[in-house]
Order: structure tokens, then C-alpha cells, then sequence
């Protein structure tokens, strides 16, 4: 059994050896970073989709038919991710972490989300097939952040995983509360300034696909839309 003190010598180990940092050229795995102070950094955009009040359906629907929901909503955000060169890092219960990086990273993390948003029209389409009286309808939020992040491997031998410090991890996660029905899409002003023209407009005419507002808990610029990109 591990004592107290066993426990903090590892903290004081920590807190008192020097980081090894290397700088990464693509999305580390696990076993590429080593468990003790050591690091990979770059420059990346972080990209959180989650379904919105997961709480109801587990709470009100049947266990089979949230599983469905679940899987419905997962497989096809990764498989989105996946096809615009994102790599996916964590799941959450209802939620998937990506990372994109290069020079096109916030253009493809913006096109993900309004794919995603795609899809995600198509999927009620199809619930409302299958199950013709439900009154469920699955929303969902996506939140995107670029900025330098700091990977780190935490945990302990056998049970770990990578922890990824920077701001966009943490803004793309927090971005996802503000989501809401009409709005299922919000990116920070770094990643607006940054996308390719045809990520900024569309439609025929041409119009602005973001609407920028101000996030109150931070007091900051940033970019929401209820487009969607068909794929």
C-alpha cells in the first residue's frame, strides 16, 4: 500500500527536477513522452464538440436509446475530425478533444466544426426516421482555441494519459458553455483572424458566416455561427 510519504517524495521529485522539453512537428502518442518532467510543445488549435444536456437524455430516455445517441454523435464527430487532418487526443463521456496543427490549423478546425454542425442535422433527420415519435433532438457545442500548448505525460505506470497545458485547451473547452441552440459554434478572434476567406464567407451572395460577441466571463472578442458546410 502507498503511504502519504511515498506520495509526496514523487511531488517533491517533481516540483525540484528540470523539464526536458523538445519541440513536436506532429500530435504526440502516450509512449512518446516520458512519465517523469518531461514535454513536447508546439503550436496548436484545439478543437472540444460536445453534446449539449446529456443529463436529460440519460436521466429521461431509455439507457439503449442514449447509448445510440452517444455513439451516433461520437462516430461522426471523429469521423469528421479525422477527414480534415485532426488528431484526435480525449474522450469525455459525451465530449471529443482534437488537435490540428500547421499552417491551415484554425481554417481546418473552423471547416470540422461547420461540418460537424452538418452532420449533425443529418443525424435527427435520421432519428426522426427511426424513431418517428421521439420528441429528442440532439444539440450540440463546439468550442475552437489556438496558442502554444505544453504536453506533458500524468498519471502513473499502467494508468496515464497526456495533460495539455496552454490556453486553447482550456478556452476551447470553456467556449462549449456558451453554446446554445441558435449558436452551436463559437471560435476565439485568434482563430477568426487567422481562417482562409472561404471559411469566413459563403452563401450566395456572399456573407459573413460569424457574428462577433463579447464572451462576459472574460471580457473578450470572439465568433459564433449556426452555419453548416455539407461534405
Amino acid at each position: 500500500m502507498t503511504t502519504s510519504e511515498e506520495v509526496l517524495r514523487e511531488v517533491s521529485d517533481i516540483f525540484k527536477t528540470k523539464w526536458q522539453k523538445r519541440e513536436g512537428r506532429k500530435v504526440p502518442e502516450t509512449e512518446n513522452i516520458q512519465l517523469g518532467n518531461d514535454a513536447v510543445t508546439l503550436s496548436g488549435t484545439v478543437m472540444y464538440a460536445d453534446m449539449k444536456d446529456s443529463t436529460n437524455l440519460v436521466n429521461n430516455y431509455k439507457d439503449w436509446f442514449a447509448a445510440e445517441i452517444y455513439k451516433s454523435y461520437l462516430i461522426a464527430a471523429c469521423r469528421v475530425i479525422k477527414n480534415q487532418g485532426g488528431e484526435i487526443t480525449a474522450f469525455d463521456g459525451d465530449r471529443v478533444m482534437a488537435v490540428f496543427i500547421g499552417d491551415s490549423k484554425n481554417t481546418s478546425a473552423a471547416k470540422t466544426a461547420l461540418r460537424i454542425n452538418y452532420i449533425v442535422r443529418e443525424i435527427n433527420a435520421h432519428l426522426k426516421t427511426a424513431y418517428p415519435n421521439t420528441s429528442y433532438r440532439l444539440l450540440q457545442s463546439i468550442g475552437i482555441d489556438t496558442s502554444p500548448l505544453f504536453i506533458a505525460r500524468t498519471g502513473i505506470r499502467n494508468s496515464n494519459d497526456l495533460v495539455w497545458v496552454g490556453r486553447a485547451a482550456n478556452y476551447a473547452a470553456k467556449l462549449c458553455g456558451l453554446a446554445d441552440e441558435d449558436y452551436p459554434t463559437f471560435i476565439t478572434d485568434d482563430v477568426f483572424q487567422a481562417l482562409a476567406e472561404d471559411t469566413k464567407y459563403g452563401g450566395n451572395p456572399r456573407s459573413l458566416m460569424w457574428e462577433k460577441v463579447t464572451w462576459p466571463q472574460r471580457g473578450i472578442a470572439v465568433h459564433r455561427s449556426n452555419w453548416w458546410w455539407e461534405f
